[in-house]
């Protein structure tokens, strides 16, 4: 055997050897998923409460004012996240008066801690929690709710018993759109929270940093995760109505 293959054969590491690195590379960052989940789970559940009221009222007549408020909602899908980002970092920070409060009451600044990714992602998730809702309740039949009135029934109790029974899908896809967006966050939560690991770092940032570090494997695998959260939210959306068509049907025939 020559020189020269003794060299080759030495150079090549044994395949147990291997192991170790290949599970390193494999390996996910887990606090940085249920970083993520928690962000969106939150974000989703704080949306839902506040966004119902804003979209029954918006859906229940038309004037500047409504108009005025549901352009104002719907301004972060056209606007780019890190302006989003760049002005609530501003505004939290202290440079201004409100931040000067907040530290001043919590003893600390929200920028570039998990409350202050928390309302970023509100005001960036919330045009998706809105529109949805603004929709249904735009599609409810006002002949039930007139009925209703008639019977004397009182404005909360129509609401609750009648319009929302009625928005059930949208409320689903507002639920859907809002978590899988808030998922999936980058420009924002860069701007407003940073990297700091275990605090502001969520998945998006963490395929980030894999890519800095070309560790290709391991973004490989935090971007299919990130790919399947997508795609069962919109499963989820275009299923639930067909099966609830197919169902109405069924029942229809029988």
């Amino acid at each position: 055997m020559s020189e020269n293959s003794r060299e080759a054969r030495t150079a090549v590491p044994a395949p147990c050897s291997l192991i170790p690195q290949f599970r390193l590379t494999h390996s996910m960052d887990i606090p940085a998923l249920f970083l993520t989940l928690r962000l969106a789970l939150s974000t989703t559940a704080i949306l839902l409460v506040i966004a119902i009221p804003i979209a029954w009222w918006i859906a229940s007549g038309s004037s500047l004012t409504r108009a005025l408020t549901q352009a104002i909602v719907a301004l972060p899908l056209v606007l780019p996240p890190t302006v989003l980002g760049f002005y609530l970092l501003v505004a939290l920070g202290p440079l201004t008066a409100p931040g000067r409060l907040i530290t001043h009451l919590l003893g600390h600044p929200l920028a570039f801690s998990f409350s202050g990714l928390l309302i970023g992602s509100l005001l960036y998730s919330f045009p998706f929690a809105v529109q949805p809702l603004v929709a249904g309740f735009t599609a409810v039949d006002r002949a039930y709710l007139e009925a209703a009135a008639g019977l004397g029934i009182p404005p909360l109790r129509r609401f609750t018993s009648i319009a929302v029974p009625l928005t059930r899908g949208s409320l689903l896809t507002a639920a859907v759109l809002t978590f899988t967006h808030t998922v999936g966050e980058f420009g924002v939560v860069l701007m407003l929270g940073g990297n700091i690991p275990g605090a502001t770092r969520t998945l998006s940032i963490a395929l980030y940093d894999q890519v800095q570090d070309f560790n290709y494997a391991a973004a490989n695998r935090t971007a299919a995760l990130l790919l399947g959260f997508a795609l069962t939210a919109l499963l989820v959306i275009y299923l639930l109505p067909a099966s609830r068509r197919s169902n109405a049907l069924r029942d229809g025939l029988a």
